[in-house]
């Protein structure tokens, strides 16, 4: 296909923190390539609408330290109506965008593959905080919020041990327990549940009893909100079976504000110019990510299609560490 010569950023779905540090890097790419580069406001909403508007160097300039997205975002339910999906196609042309780079994570990233079956040259950039893309070992934001929960588990510990009871904190991912594993592991958590494992609670009872019996006096557990037990209910079974005193601290949104981390940073920097430097080389229909260190871009529909990535290996640390 073509080289680009007029390119369009936008990003979907949830925010992650170094989204900015991502469209700031297509920006001054792009400016440093000779190519127009094009902010896409709200989304599939604003491409929808045509909130389509230049954006060169000095647009993105005191945004790679700003958390959330400088060109907004959104959910778009217009964008899966035929009438909604086909007018964000006409503004693709009406616009002359030759490639357009969609920055957001698993439903972002699936309404893209649409867009391309239609035609539409297009990137995709991973920009969730869930760190649940199977093509990528990290996904923009995912570094950062795992750093929030780790500060917060922290202070969470303090009250925990002056109070010698249980603290159940929920963090956040639906379908992928990463940032429970990556937080719980490295903040030192009793207990780690995540979507992938099934919860036991006569396992979780008997392993706080254990710690207690060893001289134990606080535990945290950290859950993944997508496990399948509300975190009140399991507050509930472990005081009914233990007669523990627990208390339950749910994060919330706070994981995915806040200065996105240098890894973040980095991550979202190298992505974005990557993908701009494809765009010159006419490369479109790609998903690029990190695996090894290394960035790696494969078609897009065969990336989403990819085997999840196994948790296995942190679960069984999480275990082990445990004593």
């Amino acid at each position: 296909m073509a080289n680009a010569k007029r390119v369009g950023i936008l990003t979907s779905g949830g925010d992650a923190p170094g989204m900015n540090a991502a469209i700031r890097a297509c920006a001054r790419m792009a400016a440093y390539l000779g190519i127009q580069c094009f902010g896409i406001k709200r989304g599939y909403d604003g491409l929808i609408a045509g909130e389509i508007f230049p954006l060169g160097p000095r647009d993105v300039s005191d945004t790679i330290q700003r958390g959330g997205t400088i060109l907004r975002t959104a959910r778009s339910a217009d964008f899966l109506t035929p009438e909604g999906f086909e007018r964000a196609c006409e503004m693709v042309k009406n616009f002359k965008l030759d490639c357009v780079i969609v920055i957001g994570g698993n439903g972002s990233l699936t309404g893209a593959i649409e867009l391309t079956r239609a035609g539409v040259p297009l990137l995709g950039l991973p920009g969730t905080i869930d760190n649940d893309l199977p093509f990528t070992d990290f996904t923009i934001g995912f570094d950062t919020a795992v750093n929030t929960a780790l500060s917060a588990i922290g202070n969470v510990r303090d009250t925990s041990a002056s109070h010698e009871r249980t603290t159940i904190i929920e963090v956040m991912g639906r379908e992928c327990g990463d940032i429970a594993l990556y937080s719980g592991i490295t903040g030192g958590a009793e207990i780690i549940l995540v979507p992938e494992e099934p919860v036991d609670i006569a396992d979780i009872c008997g392993r706080l009893l254990d710690g207690r019996n060893k001289g134990k006096m606080s535990s945290i557990i950290i859950k993944a909100e997508g496990v399948d037990i509300d975190a009140n209910a399991l507050d509930a079974e472990i005081t009914k079976k233990t007669g523990l005193d627990v208390k339950v601290v749910v994060l919330g949104y706070v994981q995915r504000g806040g200065a996105p981390t240098a890894f973040d940073r980095l991550l979202a920097s190298r992505l974005g110019s990557k993908a701009i430097e494809l765009c010159r080389d006419g490369v479109y229909g790609k998903a690029l990510g990190v695996r090894k260190g290394e960035i790696v871009w494969d078609d897009l529909e065969a990336a989403m299609a990819m085997p999840k990535k196994s948790a296995e290996e942190l679960i069984a640390l999480s275990k082990t560490l445990v004593v």
